[in-house]
């Protein structure tokens, strides 16, 4: 069992882009350097779309810059295309995130196009991206969303998740990210599609990005953990959900997996309370949007060590 986890926080951009409300940019970086202050090492901190369509990332280049500014932080951002892409080398943005729904129902409401064509849209970001300076290279992610799961077409087929996980890798990816998009699976089907994918692309390393919507979320973190995954996304209160997905609510709760996995003995550098001020430090500006998490209604054990003293 690995000893060392990466946990992202995602909620400031899959939390946020369900939330109507803007959430003003100094809280915002509030949030980021609060938790990096706790541990946290990679935070995705932003989406590069048309504020037309989710006037919430208007704020975009400001929250990128200003999550530049902090030492030992690897910020990323969503980029829906190329233009996409190419705002996000402008500003520095140490890793890209793409994501291609296995779905084809799903990708065409999403995106508005094929997988096959998001596909080659993934191939032409890589070619841009490669045309940067060893200096400034930026990592890129492509994530398959609704590989566990489909809230129009219910069960993806695993070889479907292997075939698009192929393609991505071959297209150049330096990550893939396998998500339960609408909180869909459970702990054995996690562990034969993440296994399928590793004895496909075997030089690749696979993140996991689940949802909590059916309660499953921290049993399919340990199934993946079984499968040796040690990169992990989750957001605060378990903020998230995808306005594109029926029935999709949020992400596994932070701090309910950071205490997970240290109670199992293993290293996340995240100090867990720490993490807890910074929930509240959310909840305070974020009134109107409901936080979830087991931790936080009951607390850490009585005489509870963490991992990192013990």
């Amino acid at each position: 069992m690995p000893t060392a986890i990466i946990v992202r926080e995602v909620g400031l951009r899959d939390g946020l882009q369900i939330h109507p409300t803007f959430m003003p940019t100094a809280d915002k970086l509030a949030w980021i350097s609060a938790a990096a202050a706790a541990g946290i090492r990679e935070i995705e901190v932003t989406s590069y779309v048309p504020p037309k369509l989710i006037p919430q990332f208007t704020d975009a280049a400001e929250v990128t810059r200003g999550a530049l500014e902090i030492p030992g932080l690897k910020s990323s951002a969503l980029v829906p295309n190329l233009k996409g892409a190419e705002r996000g080398l402008e500003l520095g943005v140490p890793m890209l995130n793409f994501v291609v729904s296995v779905s084809r129902t799903h990708n065409l409401k999403n995106v508005r196009r094929e997988p096959s064509e998001s596909v080659a849209d993934f191939r032409e970001i890589v070619r841009r991206v490669r045309t940067e300076s060893a200096a400034r290279r930026t990592i890129i992610s492509a994530g398959l969303s609704t590989a566990l799961g489909c809230s129009y077409e219910g069960r993806i087929p695993v070889d479907d998740v292997v075939r698009l996980a192929v393609e991505l890798a071959d297209a150049g990816a330096d990550e893939l990210m396998i998500a339960d998009t609408v909180g869909y699976a459970d702990p054995a089907q996690v562990r034969r599609v993440f296994r399928a994918v590793q004895q496909e692309v075997k030089t690749v390393p696979l993140r996991a990005h689940f949802h909590d919507t059916r309660g499953t979320g921290l049993a399919n973190a340990s199934a993946a953990l079984d499968c040796d995954i040690t990169r992990f996304d989750a957001s605060l209160g378990g903020l998230g959900g995808c306005p594109y997905a029926p029935g999709a609510s949020g992400n596994i709760v932070l701090e309910d997996l950071v205490f997970m996995f240290d109670s199992m003995g293993l290293d996340t550098g995240i100090d867990i309370g720490k993490l807890l001020a910074v929930r509240e430090q959310v909840k305070a500006a974020l009134p109107d949007m409901p936080m979830h998490g087991a931790l936080w209604r009951a607390g850490l054990p009585r005489h509870y060590v963490s991992a990192a003293t013990r």
